[in-house]
């Protein structure tokens, strides 16, 4: 499995940051944010309001959690990974 590291913006209680994980935690970051109907911004955002010390740690954990707990569930399907806020095309 690659361990590459990639570097994205988000957007954290209205300010953007940038958050460094390697490309499995942002798939399953993705992939969680799809089934819970939510942006990444939205999971980032709630992560960083209940986390200690830092933000791409704490991400990495609760994604681990999560898939320790079962929420991680197979990759949805491309199309509605195309669309990951799951909003409606107008």
């Amino acid at each position: 499995m690659p361990t590459t590291v990639k570097k994205r913006s988000v957007v954290v209680g209205g300010h953007r940051t940038s958050i460094s994980l390697e490309q499995a935690f942002w798939g399953a970051l993705q992939t969680l944010a799809i089934q819970e109907n939510k942006t990444i911004n939205q999971m980032v955002s709630d992560i960083d309001a209940a986390r200690m010390g830092n933000l791409s740690s704490a991400i990495r954990v609760w994604v681990l959690e999560q898939a320790r707990q079962g929420r991680l569930q197979p990759e949805e399907p491309a199309s509605r990974a195309a669309n990951p806020a799951g909003k409606q095309d107008e």
